[in-house]
């Protein structure tokens, strides 16, 4: 079974959507046989990703970093849409952190690396904003060894959240 996680900024400009979500389907598309989408369901580029992984026939492997991960989710939509690809996952894991911190958002993305054989990062090039941040996964998981494919338009700039 093919292995393909996601990190990515949850702040996405509307004009990037659609190239972003082709880069996706993409890489998701071209892979024959069996495989696992790696998410925690973060709004923005995260809830993307899976929902086009589950489309492309994946199963879905969701990593919640906290036991109030949920309270996070404060845009109109966010939990609804949250619940609803968490109740399509084949597989959850829960970190054992009791609160969203940074901390519990860089292990979430850390154990997506360990856990994929290529990372999907829907990234601008641009330093994290904190511990934990796009950047830093990237990093974590190139330093692994790990493939990595960025997907983002070039001359945009990111919203941030």
């Amino acid at each position: 079974m093919k292995r393909i996680g996601v990190t990515g900024h949850r702040g996405i400009p509307p004009e990037a959507y659609a190239h972003i979500r082709a880069g996706m389907h993409a890489v998701l598309r071209g892979h024959d046989g069996s495989m696992e989408a790696l998410s925690s369901l973060a709004a923005g580029a995260d809830q993307l990703f899976a929902d086009i992984a589950l489309a492309c026939g994946a199963e879905l492997t969701v990593v919640i970093p906290s036991g109030d991960y949920e309270d996070g989710f404060t845009a109109p939509g966010e939990l609804a849409r949250y619940q609803r690809l968490r109740s399509r996952a084949t597989r959850e894991v829960q970190l054992a952190f009791p609160y969203s911190t940074d901390e519990a958002y860089y292990a979430a993305g850390a154990y997506i690396a360990d856990n994929c054989d290529r990372l999907l990062a829907v990234w601008d090039g641009r330093p994290a904003r904190g511990y934990g941040g796009t950047a830093d996964i990237v990093s974590y998981a190139r330093d692994l060894g790990k493939p990595v494919t960025v997907i983002w338009r070039d001359g945009l700039e990111r919203h941030w959240i």
